[in-house]
């Protein structure tokens, strides 16, 4: 009776890798990515075994299935969690079920399962299927005895064995689908500059034509697993006796026999146990594979499907992996240490095991010499050299940008995207990029050196016109926190909202180089004049005066009281409107207040706002350029959805205006990198959030700098002091680019 498996996941994409892991090990499994379906499968059929993955599981979810757990100990369970639920399972007695996952590891995971279902269906077994699984060795030995005893068991054994089989070869898979051969690969993605920023996988593999490995790298593979493999017919009768008799003399199993034909048959067709009618069937097919494929294809095939531990697949992973380079560029020590691998990945691996690795790699060393495949001088040379020390983990740059783009990519490609082996080039520039994680983290060393601990900040480039998201910052330390601010973090704007307000103006009628009218209280001392209050009179008989502020005074300055009386004028719903229409998709409150920057929205929003005010076509950000599907074939490109929503005058009218936020108001420090630009500061209550956002004739680019937990950033700091520098940092660095 199979064993029932339910798989739970709050994360789509960590529920797939564990299901579609268990499914390579044709284990099937009820996947569930949604709590209450869930909860309602378990509860109404109980599995035998429940892998939970509860890394981003809500406080209910985790207090239901602890109380599962308690109410039916039939069911085993495999708890995938974090460090302090992991002490919390300790504490409970329960830490023989409990698995790191903050890097979520399939070998590791499968490992564990695969003990747990194993212990499951012996339990399950009826009572002489359970003595088979446990005392197989006893029966063997007690059948052996009556069959020299009794001669006419021994033609009935023979039969039994003919019977025995012709039934193991029955359903044989059709060894042409290797023609078909598809293997699970990684999907990279690329900068627009052609750096490789990440790969996308369930198993890491990058296929490598057979024509495209080094005649050194398959040397070493067939000194290792296979001497004979180009005179064989699938099978090694030698090798099959040789090991029969060390198993003998050693008293159990020591020494395989297959070829290498025979494990690529059995990584691709059967399933990884140890039994008399899987080794049958492992034989047959590989006579059936020797006859339809060339020797270098099978070796070809061989070696990409191989696992090499580490979460390496195929011979172009593991050199990655152990070497950080590619297996065309792999000298005849480093493949000897590949060659060692497969045998026991984790028995042999150099990071665990360095001297094994080393014994190991000395005997296919040897083995090499002795076939003639490398000189004496070269054997000497490989073996005083090291084996690997530093695991060259996957490549990761700008993560905050790849987390932005997978989810675009996983609604257009859903399982594929870890699968299928896609090449997706981006519209990242990682030589801005690079410009952009400098400048933030030279701005936060100096907030830092002013006292100020513990800030985040954020910064997103998007290329002007085509909306094309060129650099992306999203926090200070992506290993510390994951959450992106540039995309996620919805945050009172403060100043850099009221453009809005004066481009609504400017579309109502209103010049440039107009002035707005309103009331304030009368100041008693000139120079004691608060310049910053709204003020229309209290109706308490205070003393106002009727002032005329320009325009261009009033955006850079960022006076409050002219802001909201030009904003009444316009009206509050034709401002919102305007905000909607250039790009601001967060809602919007129908308050006063909103006009000041009250209502929150993303760091993204606001760049792409006013890249709109900029080139007056609305700015759809855009972070994928184009995905090239080799197994279909075809190329994706997304399809930008530029509109004009501006009036050239109009354009030309709201740009002068925050020009004169850098030639005369807040925005001055930004007069120091000598061209024209143009942008807007922006400060919340008690300093919460500062911003700057701004433009050239390239380029729109954001900063935002704050605390996660909205506590004021430091006395006396504004967006003028706090963004503003890294803003000019990160402008500068564009030169010559």
């Amino acid at each position: 009776m199979a064993v029932a498996i339910v798989v739970y996941s709050a994360d789509r994409v960590r529920a797939n890798i564990i299901g579609r892991s268990l499914g390579q090990r044709r284990r099937e499994a009820a996947v569930f990515e949604s709590f209450y379906p869930a909860r309602e499968a378990v509860l109404k059929n109980p599995p035998d075994f429940l892998i939970y993955e509860s890394l981003r599981g809500s406080p209910t979810e985790w207090k239901f299935f602890r109380s599962f757990a308690a109410t039916h100990p039939q069911t085993e369970i495999l708890y995938l969690v974090g460090t302090a639920r992991k002490a919390e399972l300790t504490a409970a007695g329960l830490s023989a079920k409990a698995c790191l996952a903050e890097e979520l590891d399939p070998e590791r995971i499968m490992v564990l399962a695969e003990e747990r279902i194993r212990a499951i269906e012996i339990a399950q077994a009826p009572p002489l299927r359970k003595s088979l699984l446990i005392s197989r060795g006893k029966i063997r030995k007690t059948v052996r005895k009556a069959v020299r005893r009794i001669p006419l068991a021994v033609a009935l054994v023979l039969g039994a064995g003919v019977g025995y089989v012709l039934w193991s070869m029955s359903g044989l898979p059709r060894v042409e689908l290797l023609g078909e051969y598809a293997p699970l690969e990684a999907s990279k993605v690329y900068s627009q500059d052609n750096v490789l920023l990440t790969e996308y996988y369930l198993e890491r593999r990058t296929f490598l034509s057979s024509d495209r490995i080094p005649e050194r790298v398959k040397a070493a593979f067939l000194a290792a697993e296979d001497k004979r493999f180009y005179s064989h017919v699938g099978i090694d009768p030698v090798r099959l006796v040789r090991a029969f008799i060390e198993n003998i003399k050693q008293g159990g199993y020591v020494q395989g026999g297959s070829t290498i034909t025979q494990q690529l048959a059995r990584m691709l067709f059967l399933k990884p146990e140890k039994s008399i009618r899987r080794k049958i069937q492992e034989i047959a097919l590989a006579l059936k594979i020797e006859r339809r494929y060339t020797k270098d294809e099978i070796l070809g095939l061989y070696l990409n499907q191989t696992y090499f531990g580490t979460r390496a697949y195929g011979l172009e992973a593991a050199a990655q992996t152990y070497f950080g380079k590619t297996a065309a560029d792999l000298t005849i020590a480093e493949a000897a240490v590949l060659a060692a691998l497969p045998k026991a990945p984790s028995l042999y691996s150099p990071f665990r095991n360095p001297e094994r690795c080393r014994e190991r790699r000395d005997y296919v060393l040897m083995r090499l010499l002795k076939n003639g495949a490398i000189t004496a001088a070269e054997y000497e040379a490989a073996v005083v050299t090291a084996v690997p020390e530093v695991f060259h983990a996957p490549i990761r740059k700008a993560p905050y940008f790849l987390d932005y783009c997978r989810s675009e990519l996983e609604d257009k490609f859903g399982s594929r995207l870890q699968t299928a082996g896609l090449e997706i080039v981006t519209t990242l520039d990682y030589r801005i990029q690079e410009k952009a994680e400098y400048a933030v983290a030279e701005g936060m060393e100096d907030l830092r050196a002013r006292g100020l601990d513990g800030l985040q900040a954020a910064l997103v480039a998007l290329e002007l016109g085509s909306g094309r998201i060129l650099a992306m910052v999203g926090g200070t330390d992506y290993a510390e926190s994951q959450f992106n601010r540039a995309t996620l973090a919805r945050r009172q704007p403060g100043s850099i909202f009221k453009p809005f307000v004066y481009l609504a103006a400017l579309e109502k009628g209103f010049r440039p180089e107009g002035a707005i009218v309103y009331k304030r209280l009368r100041p008693v001392d000139a120079e004691t004049e608060d310049p910053e209050s709204p003020s229309n009179g209290n109706g308490d008989g205070e003393e106002t005066e009727t002032v005329a502020i320009p325009l261009r005074v009033a955006l850079a300055h960022s006076l409050n009281g002219p802001t909201v009386t030009l904003a009444y004028q316009v009206g509050l719903r034709t401002v919102f409107s305007t905000a909607r229409r250039l790009g601001i998709k967060s809602e919007i409150r129908p308050f006063v207040s909103s006009v000041l920057g009250a209502s929150e929205a993303t760091l993204l929003e606001y760049v792409a706002a006013y890249a709109t005010l900029a080139t007056s076509v609305r700015q759809n950000p855009v972070s994928i350029d184009r995905v090239i599907d080799r197994t279909r074939p075809s190329v994706w490109k997304p399809q930008p959805q530029g509109e004009d929503v501006l009036e050239p005058d109009v354009r030309r009218g709201i740009c002068s205006l925050l020009r004169a936020v850098i030639l005369e108001g807040t925005g001055a420090p930004a007069g120091v990198l000598g061209r024209p630009v143009y942008g807007k500061t922006g400060t919340t209550n008690d300093a919460a959030d500062a911003w700057f956002v701004g433009f050239d004739d390239r380029v729109a680019v954001g900063v935002w700098v704050g605390r996660d937990s909205r506590a004021p950033i430091g006395p006396e700091e504004e967006g003028r002091t706090a963004a503003l520098p890294i803003w000019i940092a990160f402008m500068r660095n564009l030169e010559g680019l």
